[in-house]
């Protein structure tokens, strides 16, 4: 990535270690302007390379990955046109078993990882044309996946319906509880000696030179800083205090998830579908819970819960799995994901001295959170960030034409 080796302010970063007292805030090697998933990881990882870190956010935590499913898809969540992408999707599931490991380690946690295989299917004809052109593709580009008849799919997932027309085993798709990862997430960072400011941030800080030096909250408080990650999802370009143009325009993508609770467990293993050209997801939880997901709407940021959109997951997922009927309906919630141009993530440094952004993940924040975290601290040493992010810098970049995709 270009500019990867370059940070003006390390030498600011080591003497700041050195300054008295730490207070609330008090000083930091490295501030996280944001503490969902993308922040949160990176802030474990900075802290345990032995920077002194604060986060900043009002809700850590709570952000679009609370919402989210926590489906690991490098293969299911790849698109025509976007080849790029898909290389970073792989590399970045292949971070997961060590990362999940270590996190379940220092914080005590379980994020119940899952390495079970998803199988994707077509409710009719014309749903099962369009998979064996993504299934084609992704094959195309070494993405594992074999083409089911809808006989073998049923014998996989006993309680899909008899009426689907086919599918495919995706055996790089697995899954951790989005939920438990971010609570893990945050009991890390604690244990770690990260801080964690309860306020939302409204600006950076600059010197005269126009390098970091700080981030100041809504309630005034100051976390003084040499380098500041800016990790606050679709609310990035929001950050204060910068020259026009240095943040990536990312924008809110609306999605609506459902949970539902069953007396025995429905499913195995994620299901994921084409139901009349809609694409529509079934995560299983170990607590019998079920996840049902995930609309995308370009509407701004709206997070009202909207009785039609409800209804149409609902009605997808029990085209796939009538079983969904018996369930107990126990929360609809709305998430935000922070949609760039082309679908992939800003990962890089900016044009201001010290500012590193961290955003734009949409829908593969949780799957790309270990490779992220990895990239920045590697910015912060200095040090190149994997070969697979170097298409995904901290700079605007053209949009791509994306179909939906199961």
């Amino acid at each position: 990535m270009a500019g990867a080796d370059r940070h003006p302010n390390i030498e600011r970063m080591v003497a700041t270690r050195a300054s008295a007292g730490r207070g609330r805030p008090g000083p930091a090697d490295v501030a996280v302007a944001g503490g969902g998933v993308i922040g949160l990881a990176a802030a474990w990882l900075l802290a345990r390379a032995g920077h002194r870190v604060t986060v900043v956010d009002p809700e850590p935590g709570r952000g679009a990955a609370w919402v989210a499913a926590g489906m690991l898809a490098p293969a299911s969540e790849a698109h025509f046109g976007e080849e790029d992408l898909a290389r970073l999707l792989v590399a970045g599931a292949a971070r997961w078993p060590a990362f999940a490991a270590a996190l379940e380690e220092a914080s005590g946690q379980p994020v119940h990882y899952e390495a079970s295989r998803t199988v994707v299917v077509a409710a009719d004809r014309s749903d099962r044309a369009a998979l064996d052109q993504l299934l084609a593709f992704r094959q195309a580009i070494g993405l594992e996946s074999r083409r089911l008849a809808a006989s073998e799919c049923r014998r996989l997932v006993p309680a899909l319906s008899p009426a689907i027309s086919g599918g495919a085993e995706v055996v790089g798709d697995h899954q951790v509880d989005n939920r438990a990862l971010v609570q893990a997430l945050v009991a890390a960072c604690r244990a770690q000696g990260v801080e964690l400011v309860a306020q939302r941030v409204v600006r950076v800080e600059l010197d005269r030179a126009g390098a970091v030096r700080a981030l100041t909250t809504e309630g005034g408080e100051v976390v003084p800083a040499p380098m500041v990650v800016a990790a606050m999802g679709w609310r990035t370009p929001e950050l204060a205090g910068v020259p026009p143009g240095c943040l990536p325009p990312v924008r809110p993508v609306k999605g609506h998830v459902l949970r539902l609770r069953a007396a025995r467990p429905l499913l195995e293993r994620t299901v994921r579908g084409l139901v009349g050209g809609r694409a529509c997801y079934l995560v299983p939880r170990r607590d019998r819970s079920l996840v049902i997901g995930a609309t995308v709407e370009e509407l701004g940021p709206d997070l009202r819960v909207q009785a039609g959109a409800v209804h149409a997951l609902l009605d997808d997922a029990r085209t796939l799995v009538p079983g969904v009927d018996e369930l107990e309906l126990v929360e609809c919630s709305v998430g935000l994901r922070p949609g760039s141009a082309d679908n992939g993530p800003h990962v890089g440094w900016s044009e201001v001295p010290g500012l590193a952004v961290a955003t734009g993940h949409f829908r593969n924040g949780v799957l790309l959170a270990p490779i992220t975290a990895e990239a920045i601290v590697a910015m912060a040493a200095g040090a190149p960030v994997a070969p697979e992010l170097a298409a995904f810098g901290a700079g605007p970049r053209a949009p791509e034409t994306t179909p939906a995709s199961p």
